[in-house]
């Protein structure tokens, strides 16, 4: 389903990736991991589009999207969630949710939608997605947002990031709840055990390069993958 050949990153001099090859097939959890500054982040951003690499190929079933906008990309099935969701000034919860179905649903819908993710929907739905929400709750509106549309592959960019415990351990449950229920394949960036104790597949970068790529519990055994406090988590490059 996805292919990288070969991808090469550079910034400001520094290898950030370095010939990266990867398969990832359909229907999987997949976990990439490794420490800060590895290239997990880059290594997204770069195939949903939003960097460029400097050599190599991305094949989306079957297809080169190496030069493909982010919004192509889109199109063809890819859905991307931030580490820090965007906010919106005046698009309300349903507004968002309405853009992401790509259909006219009625609020009904959109309730349902939200429980998925463990919001009680009467208290969100007409709320705008702005600071008035906390980061929790952005994240859980982010991902519900980018589940619905049930694309091919979903990328959650390292979503424990900045958020306190109580709304970490929702959000584990919310994966848990996508594993068994959502189609396609979910491509997770992070470095918290309890995420990567969902995953199929565990692949983890190291210097911009693929240490290991295997089941979870062949790459849980080989490493000490030490759980962060994620109160104390922000956004990185990594």
């Amino acid at each position: 389903m996805l292919e990288l050949k070969n991808i090469c990153f550079k910034r400001e001099g520094k290898q950030i990736l370095d010939n990266i090859s990867l398969t990832i097939d359909s229907n999987k959890f997949i976990a990439i991991t490794g420490p800060n500054g590895s290239g997990k982040s880059t290594l997204a951003k770069i195939i949903i589009g939003i960097e460029k690499q400097d050599s190599g190929e991305i094949i989306f079933d079957g297809k080169d999207i190496s030069n493909l906008s982010i919004d192509e990309r889109a199109r063809l099935g890819i859905g991307f969630a931030f580490q820090q969701p965007v906010k919106f000034k005046g698009i309300t919860v349903f507004d968002l949710l309405k853009l992401s179905t790509g259909k006219d649903i009625n609020k009904a819908k959109a309730c349902e939608i939200l429980s998925k993710v463990g919001l009680c929907a009467k208290e969100y739905i007409d709320r705008e997605i702005t600071n008035s929400l906390s980061g929790g709750e952005l994240k859980r509106i982010e991902i519900a947002s980018v589940a619905v549309r049930n694309s091919k592959l979903s990328i959650f960019d390292e979503p424990e990031a900045g958020i306190d415990l109580w709304s970490f351990n929702n959000l584990i449950k919310v994966f848990e709840n996508m594993r068994k229920e959502t189609k396609g394949t979910t491509l997770i960036i992070s470095h918290q055990e309890k995420i990567l104790n969902i995953a199929d597949q565990i692949i983890l970068l190291k210097n911009g390069k693929i240490e290991s790529n295997t089941e979870r519990e062949n790459l849980l055994k080989q490493v000490d993958i030490k759980t962060t406090n994620c109160c104390k988590l922000g956004g990185n490059n990594g």
